[in-house]
Order: structure tokens, then C-alpha cells, then sequence
């Protein structure tokens, strides 16, 4: 009997992966810590000390700004920066926990605004790795060959789910959306050089919304949880991100074979300030390689690296022939980074 034959790796198109095009919107409201002081028992100082935030924004309903309008918006200016008109998107992803609606997704409500004809779209719920993950997955595709041009959304408005007497969840976020536009190139030199997708859903409970009353835990204060907004084990989240944040980066760098200092610029989930400061030390990364905005725009949970994208490239900070890290971990619980040659 013949010996069975080695099954082989498959073998995918030879098709270089680059970002095309890149842009956000921001709410034009703005929430200083202020005006959160006089909502709950805190002051400027004892916000900024903690979370490195000054200010917010926010979605103004009166104004028509919603999830959907930022998606929208950022996804539609970063189609002119790609020079790519919107029906020959091939696919919308979506990453947001926020919907305005539960169906049909916001990716299908984008499609219809922008003009993407019959693109397919989807919603990835990943909270504050939605972005990552979206173009982790959208990377892969267009190397699989059947997908040339994918438009990746990163988009929360957490103010329409936070509770704004807790202190401890109404200072940090804040509402925002980025999106990017990737497409197969010939230049195959240009993609993702590494990835981590993980998750540990036995953590769950450090930070979720229940919609309804049964979905709260017995073991629960029901007395401090409202149906209808986040709540956070905060202590826990933030003991998980600084040691989970430091773990991924080594992770990724280890799978693609380069030490920290080969990466030009680090594009990382703006959570807290104390934890982005502490991978920045871990790997003696300079300031000017990990840029900071959440003094300005809170934690936007998914469009918060794509955020952080934008400011970038329109700085010119983040150009063509970098190495690039993107980098979040958020409810779920989830982390995710991507390494990338642009």
C-alpha cells in the first residue's frame, strides 16, 4: 500500500496587500472633563492623572451625527484619498458595537450611502479590536485572490450606551470613526507581515452591556447596573491590558522575526495613557514612534486606531515603505495587532 502523500500548504496568489486611502470624523461636539465634573464627583486633574484624558467627543443627535453618519463619512473621505470609486468596493467591514440598529448591519447602511452598488457587508462586533481584526481579515482575503478592494470601518459612539453617573466608565470614552481603503497590488512586498487574533471569553464579565434585566449576573450589584450601558470591571481591565499589550507586541515581533526597533511607527489603541506609556518603556520605544491623541478624543473603542491612523499619515508619519504596528485589546475579552510593510 503506498505511503500517503504530504498534503501541502496552500498555496495562495501571488498579491501585494497596501492601504490606499485613509480618513476619519470625528462628532462635532466636545466634552471636556469639565463639563463631565459636573455631571459626576470628579475635576480635570483627577481624569488627566488617571486616564491621560482632557476632552471628548460626542455624537449630537440634533445634528444628525450617529454611527452610521460617522461610518459613513470616514469611509467616503478615505475613498477619495484612495482615488477609488465607491462601486468598485468589493466588500465593507465594519467593526462597531454601537449600531444604531440591531439589523439590517451599519456596513449595509454605508454601502447604500456611499454608493457601493452590491459590495458585500458586514458588521464585526470585536469592540475596541474591530478595526484590527477587520483588516487582519481583509488583508487575507485579497490575498486569497477574491477580493481586490475592501473598505475597513473602525466606528464607536459609546455616549449612546454610557451611563454618565460612573465615574469610572463616563470619563473615558468618547465617540469617533476611521476607516481605510485596502487594495491588491502587484508589489508584493507591500501586506501584513504578521498577525495575532485572540480572545479569552471567560472574561467577559470585566466589561459588557446587557440589553436586558436577565442578562445581568446574579452575583451582580443590580442596585449600581443599568440595562442599556457598559459596564467595567475596571481594575481588571486595566491589570489585563498593560500585561496582554506588552505580551501581543512581543508576539507579533517574534512571528515576523524583527526586534522593536525595525518597526517605524506603532499604531495603538488609545485606552489609557498609563498603558500605553508602559510599552512604550517595556521595549524602549521612543515618543515620536507611538503617537498619542486620547488627550483630545477619549477612548473611541474600534475607531480609535484607525484614528490614530489618520493623524498619522496626514502628518506624514506613516508613508510607503514603513514598517507599521497596529496594535488593541477590548471587551470580549480580545487583543489583536498587525504588522505591516506599507
Amino acid at each position: 500500500m503506498a505511503s500517503p502523500q504530504p498534503i501541502l500548504p496552500y498555496a495562495a496568489p501571488r498579491v501585494g496587500v497596501r492601504f490606499a486611502g485613509v480618513a476619519s470624523q470625528l462628532p462635532s461636539r466636545v466634552l471636556s472633563n469639565a463639563d463631565i465634573a459636573t455631571i459626576v464627583d470628579t475635576n480635570d486633574e483627577w481624569i488627566f492623572q488617571r486616564t491621560g484624558i482632557r476632552e471628548r467627543r460626542v455624537c449630537d443627535r440634533a445634528k444628525g451625527e450617529s454611527n452610521r453618519w460617522l461610518c459613513s463619512e470616514s469611509l467616503r473621505k478615505a475613498l477619495i484619498n484612495a482615488n477609488l470609486p465607491a462601486a468598485e468596493l468589493d466588500l465593507i467591514i465594519c467593526g462597531t458595537i454601537s449600531q444604531d440598529l440591531r439589523c439590517p448591519s451599519t456596513a449595509c447602511l454605508v454601502a447604500s450611502d456611499i454608493g457601493a452598488g452590491t459590495a458585500a457587508a458586514w458588521d464585526l462586533g470585536a469592540a475596541c479590536c474591530g478595526f484590527v481584526y477587520g483588516i487582519n481579515i481583509a488583508h487575507d482575503l485579497i490575498r486569497m485572490g477574491n477580493y481586490r478592494n475592501i473598505g475597513v470601518i473602525g466606528c464607536d459612539t459609546i455616549s449612546a450606551i454610557v451611563d454618565y453617573t460612573n465615574r469610572g466608565v463616563c470619563i473615558l470614552f468618547g465617540d469617533g470613526a476611521g476607516a481605510a481603503v485596502l487594495r491588491a497590488t502587484d508589489d508584493t512586498t507591500k501586506g501584513c507581515l504578521a498577525q495575532v487574533n485572540k480572545a479569552d471569553g471567560t472574561g467577559w464579565l470585566d466589561l459588557y452591556m446587557p440589553a436586558e434585566q436577565w442578562q445581568i449576573p446574579d452575583n451582580a450589584d443590580r442596585t449600581q447596573q443599568r440595562v442599556g450601558c457598559l459596564h467595567m470591571n475596571g481594575k481588571a481591565v486595566f491589570k489585563f491590558a498593560v500585561s496582554t499589550f506588552q505580551e501581543l507586541i512581543a508576539e507579533t515581533l517574534a512571528k515576523a522575526s524583527i526586534s522593536a526597533d525595525e518597526v517605524d511607527v506603532f499604531v495603538c489603541h488609545q485606552s489609557n495613557m498609563r498603558i500605553l506609556e508602559a510599552a512604550r518603556e517595556r521595549f524602549g520605544i521612543p515618543a515620536e514612534k507611538l503617537h498619542t491623541n486620547i488627550d483630545r478624543v477619549g477612548n473611541t473603542s474600534a475607531g480609535s486606531v484607525p484614528l490614530v491612523l489618520d493623524e498619522l499619515v496626514r502628518e506624514g508619519k506613516v508613508r510607503e515603505g514603513q514598517k507599521v504596528m497596529f496594535v488593541a485589546f477590548g471587551a470580549g475579552l480580545t487583543w489583536t495587532a498587525s504588522l505591516w510593510q506599507m
